[in-house]
Parts: structure tokens; C-alpha cells; sequence
């Protein structure tokens, strides 16, 4: 039976010019989540990610650190860019150098075959370029300053204006028939103002756009020509299949790889790059005869103070300043609770430290404290045989099925927030009905031992559904939770549990040896 197709997902490759800030960990955050809970379905899931190595920047930053741009490149993507994934916990399954030889030899045979396909030739390029984008842009995509002098809207510095001959793709030509795929595929892009903007973008026209530059040293040289190397975009998109096996040898294990991953289902990108990857990229794709992704998603930037994080304006945090204080479960959960994917969202200490507290410390974390301590203190540890279910019971289980298919779908679909949101009203509902059973007022009365027994039963099994549920979200801490309710010997490793079925009652065998462990969220004081 052939094997079934991986759920492929991507982040962009990020630039290596300088060490990550939160606003890539956000990406990276929200693939990781989003190929968990796939994994959790019991799908096969690739999940890619990378460094884009290559072009102007990158070669300045080098120069500007004394160092030659290989040596600048390694040392940032072992000391910073690596690490960084460890840090918020990322579990991809690769990791793409654009300076690796398998991505080197892919665009290599990439741009031979749409030359081959006549997509590529040789004209002068003139006009205005901006260093930070790696992009050339028009007129209509500048500011200027009080001087008149044009402008990058996104970097807020003047562009430099270019003159070089170079070689060219007919962009021009696949303009009606992104339009045909866009009108028949209305979700490839999301959200929908991404989609209205790409649309409207090729509406307006497309012109040729030259691929390869011989102003720069640092890049791929072109397999026809070793005096111009390739743009840099038009190198780095090209990660997303030379990771996989693009033009490896028919019958080998990368050649297999790519027929069961190619083409992407979904592609993460910053809106920032939304034209790259929902217009250059789809055409070059059709120049080579090759399947289009399934969907883009553009989510919105990370704000800091009203403005774009960013290292050059000095507002780009790192991962780390806020996961020493709060951990990386709390990072991914807030970043993905507190902001709708998608939209712009701002950052701030305050709202995150209230959030921590009120929903992971004194929410979950509390109701996981006490319901362990519970079966610790009244049954020895040993969670006990439920008897009849009562009303509060039952609706505890109706909560749970409406929890867990709410969550699916809002999750499937990229609503993390409302998938989190689902979950969380799930925990509040668990928290409620442990305030009106009062098992600890059930524990004084002999008679009421069985129904004791029941409520006990009722939370334990709660959690352990709600750890599955949120594993993908909180990795570290539901690990925690699924070792203290005991479920490891008897139901296996909490990333195997498939979600689709956490709504069946019942799966926490009674005999389950549950300890009172530590805090899954310490509460942090205010400083």
C-alpha cells in the first residue's frame, strides 16, 4: 500500500543577518502547534523550517562583524538560530541551510528547467532597490522623506537604485493563470484581506522580474552563467522543495520523500513577504510544472510600542528574555491565546504576566494541584473506581465533547485562539464543578464515600483530557500533568494519544497511581 501523504508545513527561511527575536519565534510557535495537534490526528506531518543564508544583508552584516559570510552564517545558525528552537520547544522535523549543498544543487536544476521551459532571458535591470527587503521594488511601493528621497515603507531607509544586466523571468506570463487558480482556489491564501490583496496585486498587472544579480558575490551562481548568482528570493523560496528531495535521483529515498510531501499544505509567512510567496512563487512553480501549495498563511506582526518588531529600530526581543521569566509553554500559550493568527497583535510584560496568572497559575495549574492532592490525601495516591454519574456529571462529559470538537476545528483551521479558548473553557467548567462537589466536604461523611469517589474519578479523567488537548500547545507542562494523574503505564506517551477520540469517557484506568507533583506554572511575582 503506497504511503500516505505528509501534512506539509513550512515557516520562512529567516534571515541570518542577525539573532532571532520573538516575532520568528511566533512563526515557528505556530506551525509547531498546528503539526503537533496534525501528529495528534494520527497523520503523517513534515514540518520545516530554516535559514535563509544568502544576498546583500547578509554579505554587509558579515563585513561589518570582520568576518567572511560563511563564517558569519555558521556562527549565527549554531548560536543563535538553532538554539532558539529548543528554547520554545519546536519539534521540526528539518531544518534547511540555504548554503547546504542539497539546496545549492536543487536550485541549480530549478532554474535550468524553467530556462529549458523558455521562462528565462537575458535584459538590463535599472531601478530602485531596497537592501533590508532583498527586493526590487517600483514607484508605487516607496515613501519619500521631508527631502524628497525614496523611502522602503517597511525599513524607513532610502532604497539604492541599481543598474546591472541580469537574467529575467516571465513573470508576465502567468498572471491569468494565478488569477484562474485563485478564483477556483479561494482559500490558498488566508486570512481573507491577504487573499483580497493578492488578488488585486495581480490585477493590476505583472511585469517580468529579474532572478539573478551580478552586483553580488554572496549567492548560488547561476549553472549557466558563474558571473551572476541567483536573487536572493528566488534562491530561498526554493527551499521548500530542495528540503524535500527536488531533482533527486529517481528511486531514492529523497525522490520518494518529495512524491509523498510536495506540494505544501499549508506555507506560514509575515504579511510582510505576502507577495513572495502568494504571487513569485506560485509562477515559478507553474514554470516548472509543478503542483502549487495548498494554502499561504500571512499572519500580522508582532508590535512593540505601535511599531513592527524590529532589531533595526531596537524593538526585537529575543525568545529567551521572556522565557526565562514566564517558560516556553507560557510563551507559546500566550502568543497564540492573546493574539487572533492573522492580525496584528502588540506585545506587552503587563498583559502577559495578568494572563500567566489568572489563566495557567491560578486556572490550570491550581485545578491540576488540587485534584492530584486530592486522590493523594483520600485514596492513597490510587484514583478510585467511579460509582453512579450524576447530572453534574454528565454535563461535565457533554463539556468535554463539545471542548474537543470546538478545539479540532478552530485548531484545523488556524484559530488557535479560539481553539485555546474552547480548551480553557473546558478547565473553567472542571474548575466549576470541583467548587460545587466539595469533595473535601464529601470526605468527612462515610456515606457519601462512593459519590466521593465519582467526583475524584470525574476530575482526574477531566485532566487527562484536558493534557491531550493542550499538548500541542503546552508540550512541557502537560507532559508534567500526564505524569502526575499516573497515565503513562496504562495509556502510553501523552504525544501519542490521538485527539480525535479524548472525548471518550472512561480512559484513565481506575488504579492509576497519581502523585502531587510540582507546580505546573510557579506563580511569579509582580516586579
Amino acid at each position: 500500500m503506497p504511503a500516505a501523504k505528509a501534512f506539509y508545513v513550512t515557516t520562512p527561511v529567516y534571515y541570518v543577518n542577525d539573532a532571532p527575536h520573538i516575532g520568528h519565534a511566533y512563526t515557528t510557535v505556530a506551525g509547531d502547534v498546528l503539526t503537533r495537534w496534525h501528529r495528534q490526528r494520527r497523520e503523517r506531518v513534515w514540518y520545516l523550517t530554516g535559514t535563509d543564508e544568502h544576498g546583500t544583508k547578509v554579505e554587509r552584516s558579515a563585513h561589518e562583524h570582520g568576518v567572511s559570510p560563511e563564517q558569519w552564517c555558521d556562527r549565527l545558525v549554531n548560536e543563535e538560530w538553532l538554539p532558539v528552537l529548543k528554547t520554545i520547544d519546536a519539534a521540526n522535523d528539518d531544518f534547511i541551510r540555504t548554503t547546504s549543498g542539497r539546496h545549492r544543487r536543487g536550485v541549480a536544476a530549478f532554474w535550468n528547467r524553467l530556462k529549458d521551459n523558455g521562462y528565462v532571458y537575458e535584459d538590463t535591470y535599472e531601478g530602485p532597490y531596497c537592501v533590508g527587503c532583498e527586493e526590487f521594488k517600483v514607484a508605487a511601493d516607496l515613501i519619500t522623506d521631508d527631502a524628497g528621497v525614496p523611502l522602503c515603507p517597511i525599513h524607513d531607509k532610502p532604497v539604492e537604485m541599481l543598474s546591472e544586466r541580469n537574467w529575467w523571468f516571465r513573470l508576465s506570463a502567468f498572471a491569468e493563470p494565478l488569477l484562474e487558480h485563485y478564483r477556483r482556489h479561494t482559500h490558498a491564501v488566508e486570512p481573507r484581506s491577504a487573499y483580497n490583496e493578492v488578488v488585486s496585486f495581480i490585477e493590476g498587472g505583472l511585469t517580468d522580474i529579474s532572478m539573478s544579480r551580478s552586483s553580488v558575490e554572496w549567492g548560488i551562481p547561476l549553472p549557466w552563467d558563474d558571473e551572476q548568482v541567483v536573487y536572493v528570493w528566488f534562491d530561498a523560496l526554493l527551499n521548500y522543495i530542495t528540503a524535500i528531495g527536488f531533482s533527486a535521483p529517481a528511486g531514492t529515498p529523497e525522490a520518494d520523500r518529495f512524491a509523498h510531501t510536495w506540494p505544501a499544505d499549508v506555507q506560514l509567512v509575515g504579511k510582510d513577504i505576502l507577495r513572495f510567496h502568494a504571487v513569485y512563487w506560485p509562477a515559478m512553480l507553474m514554470a516548472a510544472d509543478l503542483p502549487l501549495p495548498g494554502k499561504v498563511f500571512a499572519h500580522g506582526w508582532l508590535l512593540v510600542g505601535g511599531e513592527k518588531m524590529s532589531k533595526t529600530k531596537l524593538t526585537g526581543i529575543a525568545p529567551s528574555q521572556i522565557i526565562d521569566v514566564f517558560g516556553a509553554d507560557a510563551f507559546r500559550y500566550y502568543f497564540l491565546r492573546a493574539i487572533n493568527f492573522g492580525s496584528d497583535g502588540s506585545f506587552s510584560w503587563e498583559d502577559m504576566l495578568a494572563r500567566y496568572t489568572s489563566e495557567l497559575a491560578n486556572g490550570l495549574g491550581n485545578l491540576a494541584s488540587r485534584a492530584t492532592a486530592m486522590v493523594v490525601r483520600y485514596c492513597d495516591g490510587v484514583l478510585p473506581e467511579p460509582g453512579h454519574y450524576a447530572n453534574a456529571d454528565r454535563s461535565l462529559q457533554d463539556a468535554l465533547i463539545e471542548a474537543a470538537a470546538k478545539a479540532d476545528s478552530a485548531m484545523l483551521a488556524m484559530d488557535f485562539a479560539g481553539g485555546i479558548a474552547a480548551i480553557r473553557a473546558f478547565v473553567e467548567a472542571v474548575n466549576l464543578y470541583l467548587t460545587e462537589q466539595e469533595p473535601w466536604k464529601l470526605a468527612k461523611a462515610p456515606a457519601q464515600r462512593e459519590r466521593l469517589h465519582t467526583v475524584l474519578y470525574t476530575m482526574s479523567e477531566s485532566l487527562r483530557a484536558i493534557a491531550v488537548l493542550y499538548n500541542a500547545v503546552m508540550p512541557t507542562a502537560m507532559s508534567s500533568l500526564w505524569g502526575q494523574i499516573g497515565a503513562l503505564p496504562h495509556l502510553g506517551e501523552l504525544a501519542d494519544q490521538d485527539v480525535s477520540e479524548v472525548e471518550r469517557w472512561g480512559q484513565l484506568p481506575p488504579g492509576a497511581v497519581m502523585t502531587k507533583g510540582a507546580a505546573l506554572f510557579p506563580r511569579i511575582e509582580e516586579q
